[in-house]
Formats: structure tokens, C-alpha cells, sequence
């Protein structure tokens, strides 16, 4: 299989309350955050591309690698998404938030044997606390935690795909990818993780790296 990564590298991070964009925090190893998410996908064959879409200042901050190919970032995330999508020529296409360096290469892996069944994969978990609705500040209800996926990336699908659902897309505002695949009637497999893949993202996020 044959895919390009698109590594989403150009948010502020505000909330992570460090004064620089977080994916550029150096972790103990010496190697910054960026670096961690961008191994696997550099040492994976099957990969032909990989995207960093980041903000203008930190060009120069991005590893130099034979696949690495660098893209300004957009005002929403979404944007960003788009900008790496026009240059995305492989069959697939996995979209990978930099903020998240510990994905393992099992995953990888099962990620992409997922996508030989079909054409838009997430990997994820099921929610372990207990989850409640709510309006306002009143409780409607308990929600069956084993019916929700707390989705992850990469999330991943066939490039033709996933750049048509973007050029149908300018009036819908979207957290993630696979929530916009699936605004458009396009089904959505998952891919079960048991491993640690969180996203960095406040200041306690960043002690003991």
C-alpha cells in the first residue's frame, strides 16, 4: 500500500502555555515532539510522502528528510488539512496530528491492512469513564460508554476520496476528517488501539517527556 502522511504541524498550542508552538517542545531524548511523530512514518516503506503542514516561522524548525515535503498551515485546522491534500498524490492518505508521538508501529500496520476492506479507517478507543448528556448543567442521561469511540489519528483513507469530500466541503465546519467523510454519507471503519496515543495539548501534558 502506498500512502502519503499528511503530519499537522501548525497550530499555536495556546493551551499548552509554553510561548512557541507545542509540536516543537524538546522532549528529554533530545527529540522534539514533531520528531517523534514523524519516525515511524519515515522508516515505513510504504510511505511515500510526508507532509508537515506548519506555520511560515516554523519552516525552518522541520527535520529535513527525503520524504518530507514542507506546506504553510491554514487559519483552521481544516485548512491545514486542505493545503497538504494539494499535494498528495499517493492512493491513501493518513492525516496525523503532530501533537500525538507515541503512536506505535502496530497500529500503523493495522491501519493500513483495515484499509484493504475499505475506504476510510480511524484508529481510537472506546470511552472508560462514564459518559453522561447533558443540558446545561443538568443530566439528561447515562450514555452507554461501550457505543463511544474516542477517535485518534491517523485517520486515514483513499486520497480521491478524501479530496472530494473537501471540495464539497467550504460550508461545513468539522473537528476532525472522518467527521466530514461521514456529513457526506461515506462509511467509516475503526481500528481499536490499546496503546498510549494522546494528544499533548496542556501544560501538565508536557511534564516528564
Amino acid at each position: 500500500m502506498k500512502y502519503d502522511a499528511i503530519i499537522v504541524a501548525s497550530g499555536k498550542g495556546d493551551r499548552a502555555g509554553l510561548g512557541f508552538n507545542k509540536v516543537f517542545y524538546r522532549m528529554k531524548d533530545g527529540l522534539t515532539v514533531l520528531d517523534h511523530s514523524l519516525l515511524l512514518f519515515g522508516k515505513d516503506p510504504d510511505c511515500q510522502k510526508i507532509i508537515v503542514v506548519t506555520n511560515e516561522e516554523n519552516r525552518d524548525d522541520v527535520p529535513e528528510g527525503d520524504k518530507t515535503v514542507i506546506v504553510e498551515g491554514g487559519e483552521r485546522r481544516q485548512d491545514s488539512v486542505r493545503n497538504g491534500l494539494d499535494v498528495a498524490e499517493s492512493p491513501y492518505v493518513f492525516v496525523h496530528d503532530a501533537a500525538r508521538p507515541f503512536l506505535q508501529e502496530d497500529n500503523l500496520e493495522a491501519l493500513k491492512e483495515k484499509l484493504q476492506e475499505c475506504d476510510a479507517v480511524v484508529l481510537g478507543h472506546v470511552a472508560v469513564d462514564t459518559i453522561k448528556s447533558l443540558e446545561g448543567d443538568r443530566v439528561v442521561k447515562t450514555v452507554d460508554r461501550n457505543t463511544i469511540f474516542m477517535a485518534e489519528t491517523p485517520q486515514c483513507f483513499k486520497t480521491i476520496l478524501l479530496k472530494d469530500c473537501y471540495s464539497r466541503c467550504d460550508d461545513i465546519l468539522f473537528t476532525d476528517d472522518t467527521s466530514l467523510v461521514e456529513s457526506l454519507g461515506y462509511e467509516v471503519r475503526v481500528v481499536f488501539n490499546e496503546h498510549d496515543n494522546r494528544k499533548l495539548t496542556i501544560g501538565d501534558d508536557f511534564k516528564d517527556l
